[in-house]
């Protein structure tokens, strides 16, 4: 009896014990959780571990490159997503399942000047190609595009490099150094010279019209080739006789639909990486005109301009509006005084959406803001403002509803 009851005696002993440890590992448990937030852990790493799942792919993978965590993949036979077009070495560690214990060893010999390039890596690739369905479909159908056109498909830098594959059409070119988001990489620079693109929508009046003086004052710029004056009035086309002689050739070309949209089409007559896109009652000096060139030529992937304007949110009214107010905060330039790659003028005929443009014609207005949100969404970057002598003059009002 005795050795009966110590033996209940151990039993209830090590119940105790049991209910004890599973007390405070829930406590503990319960703590960790109310101290870490899971996400705030996967932003807060450098490196995330993704192992196989039920199959040989995991949504780890997309989790990691979400919160700019590089992924550490084990899993051997697996074939990363669009691996065809990505480099996937430039934002993953790729592991060997078989060697697990030697994964703290690698991951430590990892300098700090590649975790930061991996990092931005899984960020760039994440945002131009998985943060959304639609990317991710039109990733998929634009892979499917350059193996049936393989002649003008789109090389591995134009995939793995900003803005990425999406922004580079192939249809503009294959070559990288044609695009302005890739001159840093090939060590190119623009070419010296620009192409003046004045849009002209009033009758020309006289030798002493605005636009007659903007042509004169641009002619004389050091580094004009050409100027084109894009015709958008509905009065019948001036004789050439009407328009001033210059030292660069004048090309006036009569617009066929007149709508404000067709003032970024990309025409053949332009040859020159840069344009000054211009609006006919611009007031600038030559001296504006070279500085704000010479700018540009540092910053070919951004708008680089004059009129400047700031978005807000009117709460009264529930909407955006924009102003031209002097502030010490900008957020866009307006085109009609600005330079800006050539490029920008296919995107904006051929890539932004048919909706947008129809706005934009309807309105016969606001083709500038559009301008100005394409390219900070291709590039990620804000426009840049360069300071004039003197007040630009404008017709616009001050400030204008969305």
């Amino acid at each position: 009896m005795n050795l009966r009851k110590k033996s209940q005696e151990k039993v209830l002993v090590t119940l105790r014990l049991v209910q004890y440890n599973t007390f405070y590992s829930t406590m503990f448990t319960a703590q960790m959780l109310l101290k870490f937030d899971y996400q705030e852990l996967l932003h807060n790493s450098s490196f995330c571990l993704v192992p196989r799942g039920r199959r040989l792919g995991s949504f780890r993978f997309l989790e990691a490159l979400q919160a700019a965590c590089i992924p550490v993949i084990l899993s051997n036979g697996w074939e990363l997503p669009f691996s065809e077009v990505i480099d996937w070495r430039k934002a993953a560690i790729i592991g060997d399942e078989r060697l697990l214990l030697q994964v703290p060893s690698i991951t430590r010999s990892v300098g700090h000047d590649r975790i930061l390039a991996l990092r931005q890596q899984t960020q760039f690739l994440w945002d131009a190609y998985f943060s959304s369905v639609a990317k991710i479909v039109l990733t998929t159908l634009e892979i499917i595009q350059d193996r049936v056109d393989s002649h003008v498909s789109r090389n591995r830098l134009l995939w793995n490099s900003l803005p990425g594959g999406l922004y580079a059409l192939p249809q503009y070119s294959t070559d990288p150094a044609q695009f302005p988001f890739y001159y840093a990489v090939l060590g190119k620079s623009p070419s010296q010279q620009f192409t003046a693109v004045i849009h002209t929508v009033t009758p020309l009046q006289s030798q002493i019209s605005p636009v007659v003086k903007l042509i004169i004052a641009v002619a004389k710029s050091k580094f004009c080739a050409q100027i084109v004056v894009l015709w958008n009035c509905d009065k019948p086309l001036p004789p050439r006789n009407k328009w001033p002689s210059t030292s660069v050739p004048l090309t006036v070309i009569e617009g066929q639909t007149k709508t404000m949209s067709s003032r970024f089409f990309p025409h053949d007559v332009i040859l020159t990486d840069g344009v000054l896109s211009l609006d006919e009652d611009s007031v600038l000096s030559t001296n504006e005109v070279d500085f704000a060139f010479i700018v540009w030529q540092s910053f070919p992937e951004r708008i680089v301009g004059y009129p400047a304007r700031s978005h807000y949110w009117d709460s009264s009214r529930s909407r955006w509006g924009y102003t031209s107010k002097w502030t010490n905060d900008y957020s866009m330039v307006l085109t009609g005084a600005a330079f800006y790659h050539r490029y920008y003028h296919y995107l904006f005929t051929h890539y932004v959406p048919a909706n947008l443009l129809t706005s934009v014609d309807r309105m016969a207005n606001c083709e500038d803001i559009l301008m100005n949100f394409l390219v900070s969404a291709v590039t990620k970057q804000p426009p840049i403002k360069v300071t004039q002598k003197k007040q630009y003059k404008e017709t616009m009002m001050t400030q204008v509803e969305l």
